[in-house]
């Protein structure tokens, strides 16, 4: 059995789960989220404060959704009681950010700003100029927005110019060296 699919989920008081129609629904003091289960084999039960997700077969693709519904369901839970934050750093002599908006207006040593339009459920902050944070209740949908923003100017790995997560290890590259 997977280890993760078999673990429960402790569900908060302010927070409801509906599982109806082979759909998810989590509501929450943060917002909304649903999520389809495409497999007709797993299926969610609530007993009082926790969540069980189980399979009633052990054919090889259900084995493997057990585990990913199992955790797609308690980011859900999660994030609607505490958003999910990713914070990107931006290195460089010039780069800076700021919010106009619901836009991030980035200067990345183009010869142009770069806008970033925030998607619907994602809120942009600069704390500083150089410090971008995502904040949003879907996990699935601020890691990707964070890797979007990410992909504007990826690390250059001589220098260390660019955009790179806070949690993230740059290493830097030793140029090249003079012969003798």
């Amino acid at each position: 059995m997977s280890r993760i699919g078999r673990m429960h989920i402790d569900v908060p008081a302010a927070v409801k789960v509906k599982f109806e129609g082979g759909v998810v629904t989590v509501e929450g003091p943060k917002g909304t989220l649903s999520q389809k289960i495409a497999d007709k084999h797993i299926d969610v039960k609530q007993e009082g404060a926790t969540l069980t997700v189980t399979r009633d077969c052990d054919d090889k693709d259900v084995r493997a959704k057990h585990g990913l519904y199992r955790q797609l369901i308690a980011n859900m839970v999660k994030g609607v009681e505490t958003p999910f934050v990713k914070t990107l750093i931006i290195q460089g002599v010039g780069y800076k950010a700021q919010v106009n908006g619901s836009k991030l207006v980035m200067n990345l040593g183009y010869s142009h700003p770069v806008e970033f339009a925030a998607p619907e459920g994602i809120t942009l902050a600069c704390p500083d100029a150089n410090t971008v944070t995502v904040t949003g209740i879907s996990k699935e949908l601020v890691g990707q927005t964070a890797a979007n923003i990410r992909s504007k100017r990826p690390v250059e790995p001589y220098h260390n110019y660019g955009l790179h997560y806070s949690d993230e290890v740059v290493v830097k590259k030793e140029g090249k060296t003079a012969g003798k």
